[in-house]
């Protein structure tokens, strides 16, 4: 008997290429997985362009969240099953 999928989100915040690349592994199962990002990336750095670009490829959505404004945030933390801060 398989699984059901879960709802997966990722929130980046203090570790956020860490994060990021913890978001690509988790595309190798069949869940569903969410990136949210606290106060933005630094996409000068090539580490976060090369993960971005392999959660583009596996089609995660990666959205940038004010801290200032929390409701998107509280949202996906409502529709999600499993949670990881980083």
């Amino acid at each position: 008997m398989s699984d059901p999928v879960k709802n997966v989100l990722m929130i980046a915040r203090h570790k956020k290429v860490e994060a990021l690349r913890m978001a690509t592994g988790l595309t190798l199962l069949d869940d569903l997985i969410r990136v949210a990002v606290i106060d933005g990336l630094d996409r000068a750095d090539p580490e976060v362009e090369l993960q971005l670009e392999s959660l583009d490829f596996a089609e995660v959505p990666v959205v940038e969240i004010d801290p200032a404004q929390p409701a998107g945030l509280a949202e996906l933390i409502l529709q999600s099953d499993m949670v990881y801060v980083v």
